[in-house]
Formats: structure tokens, C-alpha cells, sequence
């Protein structure tokens, strides 16, 4: 599951990077919440939620259909 997770952040993460920030995955949870670290600009953008759930869960709910959410720590 985790190289998959990984697989789709990677596709993500250029649209990030373009932006100043940067995303690193730091786990799965056992009820299957991935839980992220945001960094350089997107760790304190005010959209930075939105981003999470209209960017990268969306993302990985369609691509891994397990996944039931993702949470910044």
C-alpha cells in the first residue's frame, strides 16, 4: 500500500513544488489515513487544507480506493 501511496504523491508533488511547497508522506494509519507532512510554502498557506482534500485525497481515494482519508501532522 505504501508504494502506491508514494506513486501518486510523486504525481502530485510537481504542482506543489511549482507552487513553493512540497509533500512528504509520513505514514498510514491502520484504518488507512495518510498521514502527510507539508512543507516550504504550503505549510503555512491558508489553503493548505483545501489542497489536502481537494488535491491529494481526492487523488489517492481515486487511484487507491482503500485510502479513507488524509490528515497533515
Amino acid at each position: 500500500m505504501k508504494e502506491k501511496v508514494e506513486k501518486v504523491i510523486e504525481g502530485i508533488r510537481g504542482y506543489l513544488q511549482a507552487d513553493g511547497g512540497d509533500i512528504e508522506l509520513v505514514g498510514i494509519t491502520e484504518d488507512n489515513i495518510v498521514q502527510v507532512h507539508l512543507k516550504g510554502a504550503c505549510s503555512g498557506c491558508p489553503g493548505a487544507e483545501m489542497t489536502l482534500k481537494m488535491g491529494v485525497e481526492r487523488a489517492l481515494k481515486e487511484k487507491i480506493p482503500e485510502i479513507k482519508g488524509v490528515e497533515a501532522v
